[in-house]
């Protein structure tokens, strides 16, 4: 399969995950599966053939700014980092789902968070962690 063809199934497959969180009210169990399990394990193997097939020889490093652009300029590494966001944004959308369910938080209120996540990735982890604790806050105070 071509990086342009992976790249064109990735999203997709990462959007359905997505659909399972917010959906997650319906059926708990099936969301937890889809979102946190099988879409990201398929996403982390189609990273780790990626890394494996395209990261030997490619430019750039992590030791500057400079170095880690230079990473990105070949295809099938710069798939591979996006891969690498859909995976892991994914999961932290599938624990904010879990946590406020387990929490008792209102899915309505987590969903925000979810579109946070799913655009900008540690601003709706960073939104969670706020409605977490203004709720926290509010049940501490005396009515």
């Amino acid at each position: 399969m071509t990086p342009d063809a992976l790249f064109q199934l990735s999203g997709p497959l990462a959007l359905f995950g997505w659909g399972a969180l917010v959906l997650s009210p319906l059926s708990p169990l099936w969301a937890d599966r889809v979102a946190a399990l099988i879409i990201p394990i398929l996403l982390s193997v189609a990273y780790t053939a990626l890394v494996l097939a395209y990261w030997a020889g490619t430019p750039g490093g992590f030791g500057s700014l400079a170095e880690v652009m230079a990473l990105f300029t070949t295809p099938g590494v710069a798939l591979a980092g996006w891969l690498h966001y859909l995976a892991f944004d994914l999961l932290v959308g599938a624990w904010i789902t879990k946590t406020a369910r387990s929490e008792g938080i209102s899915h309505a209120f987590a969903i925000p968070c979810l579109i946070l996540t799913f655009l900008f990735g540690p601003a709706g982890f960073l939104a969670f962690h706020i409605l977490r604790a203004s709720r926290a806050l509010t049940a501490k105070v005396p009515a």
